[in-house]
């Protein structure tokens, strides 16, 4: 997709109050059907309409940037900024992004598909404008649930340090932060943000420095006093102004506040509340399956299609809860997750044993390590995209002293719609490097309670399986499943001259290539490597058998299942004595645009006609004898 250069998009600016409110309901009716026939983000979005026209009507954003926390909010922003016919795209190959995205249009200004970052990136920008001393003021929209990781706060103290110029939009929809105290809150709260008080807390400050310390304790304990029958303390205590809370759907009451934070030229915070979903009554409130949806029907709702087969999802949900309800050591972490990765269930059967800690993965992977030191069996389980974030955990809190964290990656492989911030394409790649780590993957739904199972009595040391999105590409029943055994690999075809060799869902993809070969008269044996980490040793005997190698994985080559191989063959002495030759068909080095999985797959060459004519092409160049 070309970048989007500016357009004479309206200005909101020169809209009243009236022409605004229409544009919301324009707004919302826009997303509503697009959303409802490609799928997206929907609950937050919905939310967040007025306070995005209330950005655009007040600041210009090419001048001073809007920063998106996760970005999944955005919709709006992407409508107002020129894109309405093509949001009829939305998440599609090769059309308009579900987040944030600056190579879609010069009003993105900086990628966004996880949370928390927004407050960090406004930091950034505010130092180099005061370096280039370059007028404007970055403004980030963060939701209250990304108010729970870390960096957050990292951020915020660095900003409540420098003063820098900043504004903060609070969108708070789910939990609140400070409970409201009604209309003398509101009131004293933009009282504090106002010139009156901020000109007598600058004297205040002036006359502390002057008077002796027992005088000047009266003045402390005055305007702390007066701070604390606000709800904006905790950011005031860190040195950042606090207006709030607004009603976020009153568009001049937003206007109003974001006028007066821009004139403060001081960091920020406007506390907005807002309801998720606003404007569609059927997916108003607190409602997590609203969050982001699949095509369905407006007047009811309902999903336009449901499938009869399982998701690996709900497979590993309903084996992990069967073990958790024999085995009371079973215990198991999500970061904000639990409908998405499936613990939602076991969350709710067994809430003393089973948690969400929010947007916190790295939190999530230490307490786990801890609880694995006391003698239980933890589950981590989180989408591989997100498992990235606590990388250093998994290495410093979890490998070195190779605890029995069992890691249970969602979302591996190419995830689809959601495109690059999401792809769960990396988990191999940094887990394979990290000592005494056991790396294994289950091939269908069946194989994927094995790997439950084996996970659940594994305790030599920390363990990592994977599975996809949406379904395995290979059915149940098409090969039989034994138990998972360490270091085993499992020859699911023996006869051949090629050796396919898959891992994962990999699997699924080298037999749909061994069944097009077999049509044009091609036979192929078929490996389930099964372990990434250890692998099987015996592969020093099955390999020499055949005399061409291929490998599938859902991942990246660079590190991947294809450079581990190589890697064994180098020690084994393979490569020199049998000449032996390995291709992969692995990730290339780029990161994957969003759009249907097969389309995405098929643009990398990674479908099976396609794989299967490269194989052949290999094949027959190669010298016989």
């Amino acid at each position: 997709m070309e970048l989007l250069a500016p357009v004479n998009c309206p200005i909101l600016a020169d809209k009243d109050i009236p022409s605004l409110k229409k544009l919301c309901q324009d707004i919302r009716g826009r997303i509503l059907e697009v959303v409802s026939t490609n799928g997206g983000h929907l609950s937050s979005t919905l939310g967040a309409v007025e306070l995005i026209v209330g950005m655009h009507s007040v600041f210009d954003c090419l001048q001073n940037p809007f920063i998106y926390d996760v970005s999944h909010q955005a919709y709006a922003h992407k409508l107002i900024t020129g894109r309405w016919e093509e949001f009829a795209t939305l998440r599609q190959f090769d059309g308009t992004s579900g987040f944030i995205k600056p190579s879609e249009s010069i009003y993105d200004y900086f990628i966004a598909g996880h949370s928390s970052t927004s407050i960090s990136v406004g930091v950034g920008v505010a130092k180099a404008y005061a370096l280039a001393n370059k007028p404007g003021i970055p403004i980030a929209l963060i939701g209250d649930g990304s108010m729970s990781a870390g960096l957050v706060y990292e951020a915020l103290n660095e900003l409540g340090d420098r003063k820098y110029p900043m504004i903060i939009l609070l969108n708070d929809n789910e939990m609140s932060i400070a409970k409201p105290i009604g209309a003398i809150s509101k009131y004293l709260s933009q009282l504090i943000a106002g010139p009156m008080y901020q000109s007598l807390k600058e004297r205040v400050k002036k006359i502390l420095r002057r008077m002796p310390d027992s005088a000047s304790y009266i003045a402390r304990r005055f305007e702390e006093s007066f701070k604390l029958i606000t709800p904006g303390i905790l950011f005031e205590e860190m040195g950042i102004n606090y207006i709030g809370p607004i009603n976020g759907h009153d568009l001049e009451e937003i206007i109003y506040s974001l006028k007066l934070a821009k004139e403060m030229k001081e960091p920020v915070i406007i506390h907005a509340q807002t309801i998720k979903g606003k404007g569609y009554e059927i997916a108003e409130g607190r409602y997590e399956k609203w969050h982001g949806v699949g095509p369905f029907e407006i007047e009811t709702g309902k999903p336009k299609k449901t499938s009869a087969v399982k998701s690996p999802t709900e497979v590993y949900s309903e084996a992990l809860l069967e073990l958790a309800q024999d085995d009371v050591k079973i215990v198991g972490v999500t970061a904000a997750m639990p409908g998405g990765t499936g613990l939602g269930a076991l969350i709710d059967k067994y809430p003393e044993r089973f948690w969400d800690v929010a947007i916190a993965e790295q939190h999530a992977v230490t307490s786990m390590a801890a609880m694995a030191k006391e003698g239980f069996k933890p589950f981590v389980t989180i989408y591989s995209t997100f498992l990235q974030r606590a990388y250093d955990q998994i290495i410093h809190d979890v490998g070195i002293m190779s605890l029995p964290v069992r890691f249970a990656i969602d979302r591996a492989g190419i995830v689809g719609e959601d495109g690059e911030t999401h792809q769960g394409l990396l988990d191999l790649s940094y887990l394979r490097s990290i000592p005494n780590m056991v790396l294994f993957a289950p091939r269908d739904n069946a194989s994927l309670q094995k790997a439950v199972a084996f996970a659940a009595d594994f305790d030599k040391s920390a363990c990592a399986f994977r599975y996809p999105r949406g379904r395995f590409l290979l059915e149940d029943g098409v090969f039989g499943n034994e138990d998972f055994c360490l270091g085993k690999s499992e020859l699911l075809i023996e006869d051949g001259e090629i050796l396919l060799i898959g891992y994962g869902n990999g699997v699924g993809r080298a037999y749909g290539v061994s069944e097009i070969l077999k049509q044009k008269g091609v036979s192929c044996a078929l490996l389930d490597l099964r372990f990434l980490k250890p692998l099987d040793k015996n592969l020093k005997n099955i390999l020499p058998r055949y005399s061409a190698h291929f490998v599938f994985s859902d991942s990246y080559q660079i590190n991947g299942v294809g450079s581990a191989l190589l890697e064994y063959a180098m020690q084994e002495k393979m490569l020199e004595d049998l000449n032996l030759k390995i291709h992969t068909f692995e990730i290339p080095d780029a990161y994957i645009t969003q759009g249907n999985t097969t389309l995405v797959e098929k643009s990398l060459g990674l479908d099976a006609p396609t794989l299967s004519a490269k194989v052949l092409e290999i094949f027959q160049r190669k010298p016989k004898g």
